[in-house]
């Protein structure tokens, strides 16, 4: 079932996010996030932004929601999204209904533009981008160091 988010699935989704932090080069965070810090997250993204999480048989399994692109006020119309599974729950389909919900809410926020950066090679965040109309517009190289390696990034937007 695909939710909103709520302050009470701040333990939850820390456990997902730290994962990612801890293991991989998906996100460029470093430092894991106790559930307080979750909590402050969820706070500060839903009061202005849609935040879903998708929860099976009462235990949570994703979340997607989109923030603010950048601070400058000219991109007040542009959003960047986050969607996390939790570890080994991939390839299910889970993503796409997370994807699906949060551009159904999007949508009617008059934002125009969703960016998403991608820590390449990333094929599945990438075709699920690219499932949902995202076109890649960017890709800097070695932009970041993360698990003693050089990372690239690419960038895809999707207009609304």
């Amino acid at each position: 079932m695909i939710r909103p988010v709520r302050i009470g699935d701040a333990r939850a989704i820390s456990e997902i996010y730290n994962y990612y932090i801890e293991h991989t080069v998906i996100t460029f965070e470093e430092v894991s996030l106790s559930p307080g810090d979750m909590e402050n997250r969820i706070r500060d993204v839903s009061a202005n932004y849609p935040w879903f999480v998708y929860e099976e048989a009462g235990e949570l399994i994703g979340y997607a929601y989109v923030n603010k692109w950048k601070e400058r006020s000219a991109y007040r119309f542009a959003a960047e999204d986050s969607l996390y599974l939790k570890h080994g729950q991939e390839g299910r389909g889970l993503g796409g209904k997370l994807m699906a919900s949060l551009l159904e809410a999007v949508k009617k926020t008059g934002i125009h533009s969703i960016v998403a950066g991608i820590t390449l090679p990333n094929e599945r965040s990438v075709g699920l981008h690219e499932k949902w109309g995202f076109t890649q517009i960017a890709c800097f190289k070695e932009i970041g160091y993360k698990l003693d390696q050089w990372l690239d990034v690419g960038y895809w937007e999707l207009l609304l």
